[in-house]
């Protein structure tokens, strides 16, 4: 059995310094917003060359926090794509905004920067650029475009830790940067976690405020804010995990090289030319998916859909007014696509394994 994805194989690669950095945290006496937090914050913006990282509980707080922080409120529209987790899109309407679905680039799956354009209404206040499966959406354009309008630009990079777009790490080129730090992450805590990076010295005093009930000092409170804290735990077993990303992330290319050196049968994904991919996931195209995943499951072989249902099609949100066929790019991803197994501790031999079963299964 070749499993979608297991976490044990890192921890027990990292197992000596991880369980030093708990045993640390718990000798300390100090859980919430203590140096473990504090040194975390300081490592992670410097691995980005920015001034400050501010943590917080979740992922999803992340992208509200830093919409929030960026101004964005009841009766603003926020621009973002459908095909993506869901959490991306009840962030923005955590804050009180509307969101607004835009369809993606039929190549990269990522927001089109037309599309988004086509979106901008007078209400509109922001946008929300997911980098989707460890790959960069089109900054340039995006950008562009979020200058000529006057709009906060927010990367969401849950799946794309130390990824580079031109040189430049994800994260770094819009207003703010949103991070999960989500077990299956590229760089996970062992729970839920998140962060915020940013260089702008006003945003992350909201930030940290924002996070923390509004506090400025204790019990006393400048604005409204929540409790989304990032504790020691979580910041220390992510201190030891940032020191090993960039090496990790090169496994993750390393097992993608075979996939694409040996895959046949099915249409592969197309990275940036300008960008380094860091693969959270190496997500196909077939015609026939369902199929075909039932047979590699048959095989032995675990797959997964990223995403299945996009959130416009979703019971949830029908009340966006988004029917079948508004979205044709975003709609046809989700019939076609699916994961294949990359993760830390998956041996060359395995993703080999995947690449004959595919091509078996397609007569190639």
């Amino acid at each position: 059995m070749i499993p979608f994805n297991q976490l044990k194989p890192l921890h027990d690669l990292l197992a000596d310094e991880i369980n030093a950095a708990l045993l640390r945290v718990a000798d300390s006496g100090w859980y919430i917003l203590g140096p473990e937090v504090a040194a975390f914050e300081r490592e992670f913006a410097a691995y980005h060359g920015l001034k400050h990282a501010v943590g917080v509980a979740t992922g999803t707080d992340a992208i509200e926090l830093a919409l929030r922080a960026g101004g964005v409120g009841a009766g603003d529209e926020v621009i973002t794509v459908a095909h993506t987790a869901l959490a991306t899109v009840a962030a923005i309407e955590a804050t009180g905004a509307a969101p607004v679905l835009a369809d993606i680039d039929p190549v990269t799956f990522t927001l089109c920067p037309d599309a988004a354009r086509a979106a901008i209404t007078a209400r509109t206040r922001a946008i929300v650029v997911v980098h989707l499966y460890g790959g960069a959406a089109d900054m340039d354009a995006l950008l562009s475009l979020a200058q000529a309008r006057d709009l906060l630009l927010i990367e969401d990079c849950a799946q794309a830790h130390g990824a580079l777009y031109q040189g430049r790490k994800l994260g770094t080129l819009g207003s703010m940067g949103a991070f999960s730090f989500y077990p299956t992450k590229n760089m996970g805590a062992y729970g839920d976690g998140g962060a915020v990076i940013t260089d702008d010295d006003a945003l992350a005093e909201k930030l940290r405020k924002l996070r923390n009930y509004g506090q400025s000092s204790r019990y006393h409170h400048q604005s409204r804010g929540t409790n989304s804290r990032l504790d020691e735990l979580q910041a220390a077993v992510l201190r030891v995990k940032l020191a090993h990303l960039d090496e990790l992330n090169q496994r993750r290319r390393d097992i993608a090289a075979i996939y694409e050196a040996n895959l046949t049968g099915v249409h592969k994904p197309s990275a940036r030319a300008d960008s380094q991919h860091v693969y959270h996931l190496y997500v196909i195209r077939d015609a026939q998916r369902d199929q075909l995943m039932t047979d590699l499951q048959e095989r032995g072989i675990g797959t997964l859909i990223h995403y299945p249902v996009p959130v416009h099609l979703q019971e949830s949100h029908r009340d966006l007014g988004l029917g079948a066929g508004s979205l044709p790019y975003t709609e046809r991803a989700a019939r076609e696509i699916l994961s294949l197994p990359l993760y830390i501790g998956l041996s060359d031999d395995d993703a080999l394994r995947v690449c004959e079963a595919i091509s078996q299964l397609r007569g190639v």
